[in-house]
């Protein structure tokens, strides 16, 4: 059984006249005939009645009609899918530390999606989308990020931050009782620096600053052993293992969220990379950052004041 022959049977099936139907498909009619014959062997069913002087669909015929018409439609998708991704380049996704975890299985229908294997800070990641050195780019920025450099970003993903202290005890912490670290290295950690300043200026969390990349780590668990405090996690150790020696706390009043933007440059034009940010965006939802205690950062495109596509 071929696709062909499929097609063959629908042409016969809505003119029920091979004469009409071997005319529409440029084809001889005695080779419309034989395939029709060999698509009925194949299948072990009759599909029309025939004589000299009318064709009928027999009702095995009418019952898988509607089934051939469907299984085309899908071929003929496919074919144009394949089409469009021969032909495009791939869209270039930059990151810093996460990614939806069923990106190639929302993206492969719509364009091919080359993971940069650059793995830089959120501020980096934006400017490589706004130079054009990248197509996309998950990455934490701001309004004045997305004015400043011509982007536009939608809401991919966000983590509920937490806190991490010693001793046995695991409930919830008011962010003003948290310390956030700040570390020196303004250049790997611009973007969380910016946002830990204004969380301590709004809660009245307390900053410790430091100086020897202790933000995430075996370097941070360092520091909350010596601080003695619960103190904010980073989004980049969000999944990391704790050492049995500290616990996991829910930091409340108010809950501390981080968002994940998928940038991409305003005047964006190409339709496999605006693809790719409705297939990884359209379903997200809010992720809680609407909820009555969500915190986020001034400038966030997504506090509720801000939450629109820039």
């Amino acid at each position: 059984m071929e696709l062909r022959q499929l097609r063959y049977f629908v042409a016969v099936a809505e003119e029920l006249n091979f004469g009409r139907a071997a005319s529409r498909l440029l084809i001889a009619g005695p080779s419309l005939s034989q395939q029709i014959k060999a698509l009925e062997r194949d299948l072990g069913v009759v599909l029309f009645d025939r004589d000299r002087r009318s064709v009928a669909l027999t009702a095995a015929g009418t019952a898988l009609l509607p089934h051939v018409r469907a299984l085309l439609d899908r071929a003929d998708d496919l074919k144009r899918q394949a089409g469009r991704l021969s032909g495009s380049q791939p869209v270039r996704l930059g990151y810093v530390n996460w990614l939806p975890r069923d990106l190639a299985a929302r993206t492969s229908a719509v364009a091919q999606v080359h993971v940069d294997a650059w793995v830089a800070p959120s501020h980096t990641q934006a400017s490589r989308v706004a130079d054009g050195s990248l197509d996309l780019a998950v990455c934490w920025v701001r309004e004045e990020d997305l004015e400043r450099l011509g982007l536009a970003a939608r809401l991919v993903g966000a983590d509920r931050l937490y806190a991490v202290s010693a001793g046995a005890a695991t409930g919830p912490v008011h962010a003003q009782d948290t310390v956030v670290l700040l570390d020196e290295d303004v250049t790997s950690w611009a973007s969380w620096n910016d946002y830990a300043q204004e969380l301590v200026r709004s809660t009245g969390a307390r900053a410790q600053r430091i100086s020897d990349g202790g933000v995430t780590g075996p370097a941070f668990f360092d520091h909350v052993r010596r601080i003695g405090r619960p103190v904010v996690n980073c989004p980049k150790g969000q999944t990391a293992a704790l050492p049995p020696d500290l616990v996991q706390r829910p930091v409340v009043a108010p809950q501390v969220y981080w968002t994940w933007s998928l940038a991409r440059r305003v005047d964006e034009e190409r339709s496999a990379v605006l693809a790719v940010v409705d297939a990884l965006c359209d379903a997200v939802g809010d992720l809680g950052l609407r909820g009555p205690d969500a915190w986020l950062p001034a400038g966030d495109p997504y506090r509720l004041e801000h939450h629109r596509e820039r």
